[in-house]
């Protein structure tokens, strides 16, 4: 195993100020054997959250977006900036980039323990660990396979929620395995994503045609393709309050949500897929869109969610 040089983090933030305080002061208290370098890319807030950066955080990096980019493309501005320093450096071994939402609170252990676990495992190019949300439930979206047309098929149907120990009918979210057993899988989820830096140069940035959801799927699925693997690592565990910034314009990123399982169908899998597939994919992903904004609609206030 080599040493382990620098863990770079970045964490996109859009008007969770709070959030934001408490997401990194639990991150600077990690115990790691390792140089921390924190990026925090403001993506157009209005709450006073660069302030409190500027104010409280003056070790962080800051990056200030004029207005809301998307996840993907502010994930970049911090991406890219990285990736050209590490190619500078001649591309030392033992670096890795951390995506790490603003709304998710990292145990002290938790960036050590998967930074050990893809030093220990030269093969996999991305690992991500054990999200549990507010009520102590696990976060479906730590670990996935890709959303092909059969897989999404029963997500969008509600097969999957019916029989969730079904390994056909819940092949997306996998919740027919042990929610505490290292798993290699398709993706885990950019909450907490830790990605080895040869794989980001291999692959490139997060293509952000993805505004706000399916980019951590298109991004495993370029590493995946270039030979890397994936695991999700229960061994340590991150709270995901989940929604903190989307749940502020739930009817826009609703529809973001489903043009994201559209886009990655298009991009990865229609031109293998017959006509009549595509169109089915098509169609399912505009009606189940359909109804959840109508869903969203009926809800309280207080309630209104994406998907």
């Amino acid at each position: 195993m080599g040493e382990m040089r620098r863990i770079l983090v970045v964490v996109v933030n859009y008007n969770t100020r709070g959030l934001l305080e408490h997401c990194l002061t639990r991150l600077l208290g990690s115990r790691v054997d390792a140089e921390l370098d924190i990026f925090v890319v403001d993506n157009g807030s209005t709450d006073g959250s660069t302030d409190l950066v500027h104010r409280c955080f003056q070790q962080v990096t800051l990056i200030r977006s004029s207005r809301n980019l998307g996840y993907a493309a502010a994930n970049n501005l911090a991406v890219s900036r990285i990736l050209t320093d590490w190619r500078s450096r001649c591309s030392p071994p033992g670096e890795y980039i951390l995506l790490l939402n603003s709304d998710s609170f990292v145990e002290p252990d938790s960036v050590r323990v998967i930074a050990s676990f893809l030093e220990e495992h030269p093969e996999a190019g991305i690992a991500g660990p054990k999200l549990v949300l507010k009520d102590g439930s696990l976060d479906l979206a730590c670990r996935r396979s890709f959303p092909r047309p059969a897989s999404a098929f029963w997500k969008l149907t509600g097969m999957s929620r019916l029989y969730p120990g079904s390994p056909r009918f819940a092949s997306y979210n996998l919740t027919y395995l042990d929610p505490d057993v290292t798993t290699e899988v398709d993706s885990v989820v950019g909450a907490f994503m830790m990605v080895r830096m040869e794989a980001v140069n291999e692959a490139g940035l997060m293509d952000d045609s993805f505004f706000m959801y399916g980019e951590d799927l298109d991004w495993s699925y370029r590493i995946k393709h270039r030979g890397w693997r994936v695991y999700y690592v229960p061994a340590t565990t991150v709270l995901h309050f989940k929604g903190a910034s989307s749940s502020k314009q739930s009817y826009r990123l609703i529809i973001e949500f489903y043009r994201a399982m559209h886009r990655f169908h298009r991009k990865h899998y229609a031109r293998e897929s017959p006509t009549l597939l595509n169109f089915a994919v098509t169609a399912g992903i505009i009606m189940r869109g359909t109804f959840a904004l109508l869903r969203n609609l009926a809800r309280p206030a207080g309630a209104k969610r994406v998907g």
